[in-house]
């Protein structure tokens, strides 16, 4: 036999071997009594540092973020941060007097912390971007959401205004 009938042929039998391990073990793994649940690979995740409606989707992530991990000692100070950084001073004053009158958080316009969060572009005039935050506070099959409508300057980039979409 040839050296290169015989690597064919070897390369043959391990292509077949894998492939039959490949489909055999989604069902001996099924015939256990403790099967566990894998967690399924995030989107990939891509920005523009150009882009308004990037930075407030890089915001609300990096705020929810802090705020969910607040046994950490820096999520406080890093969340203030945050807000002095991507909103402008009057987005800031506004977030401050709902926070004053409702006794919630004026970025997500709740109590507690979202498990999701999505951001979409909705229009540009005049200046300004417009964004829809879609905060996800439960998982299951109907998970309770709400959404906010935010603007951003064009030039600055900054978040001018937060607004409770009802």
């Amino acid at each position: 036999m040839h050296a290169r009938t015989r690597t064919a042929l070897f390369a043959s039998a391990a292509v077949a071997a894998t492939l039959s391990l490949t489909a055999i073990t989604p069902a001996l793994a099924g015939t256990s009594a403790h099967t566990t649940a894998v967690a399924a690979a995030p989107a990939p995740s891509q920005g523009d540092p150009r882009s308004t409606t990037n930075r407030v989707a890089d915001f609300y992530g990096a705020y929810i973020d802090s705020i969910w991990d607040n046994e950490d000692p820096a999520a406080g100070a890093n969340a203030k941060a945050l807000r002095s950084f991507y909103l402008s001073a009057a987005a800031q004053k506004k977030v401050s007097a709902f926070e004053a009158t409702e006794h919630a958080d004026g970025i997500l316009f709740a109590q507690n912390v979202p498990v999701k969060w999505k951001v979409d572009y909705t229009g540009s005039g005049a200046g300004h971007a417009t964004s829809l935050v879609t905060l996800t506070w439960s998982d299951g099959a109907n998970p309770e959401v709400t959404k906010i409508k935010v603007q951003s300057d064009l030039q600055t980039r900054k978040i001018t205004d937060l607004a409770a979409v009802n």
